[in-house]
């Protein structure tokens, strides 16, 4: 089995100002880093991720920070299954959270429908909000390294989400003599 190779980050910048910190933090988890420990993160080796750490490192430097940017694999199959078992983890959470958003999607649209509020106004509002959700879902497929388990779900709660769209863009037309 090939080994994975990761690049390794551990940084510190000053406690104060706060937002340096948040914004390197955040950036870190934009790419879809995992902290192994304070200041301590791991991404997989890609060009994207060399290039980006290089420019968060130059960053880190500007806010009276240090850094280090290693390659560095795992000792054993054990301990890699450790770190992308973390990475999993992430993204579940991340898909979870996705899923939720999902059920509450779909209760507004019922929500709609019971009332029976067939406005085009209504249904521009839930169609930017499943926008909103299938972008959502593809930054967290991008940072999704190594296939969480909720992806599938997340993915299939997505296409209901559509056809819960689907069904009340339907009655909206219907409601309004149109055809759809």
């Amino acid at each position: 089995m090939k080994k994975i190779i990761w690049l390794l980050l551990t940084y510190k910048v000053p406690a104060e100002p706060s937002a340096k910190r948040i914004a390197i933090w955040r950036r870190l988890k934009s790419m879809g880093a995992v902290y192994l420990q304070n200041g301590v993160c791991v991404l997989p080796r890609t060009d994207d991720h060399i290039r980006r750490l290089k420019i968060l490192e130059n960053d880190i430097a500007q806010a009276s920070g240090e850094s280090v940017i290693l390659e560095t694999v795992a000792l054993d199959a054990g301990q890699e299954e450790k770190v992308i078992a973390r990475f999993k983890a992430e993204r579940d959470e991340a898909y979870a959270e996705f899923i939720d958003k999902c059920d509450d999607f779909e209760r507004e649209v019922a929500k709609e429908i019971t009332a029976a509020h067939y406005s085009y106004a209504e249904l521009e509002e839930n169609d930017v909000d499943l926008k909103k959700l299938q972008g959502w879902i593809e930054k967290i497929a991008k940072l999704d390294f190594y296939g969480a388990a909720q992806a599938e779900e997340a993915r299939r709660r997505l296409k209901g989400c559509e056809r819960v769209l689907d069904d009340y863009a339907r009655r909206v037309f219907d409601a309004r003599g149109e055809d759809g």
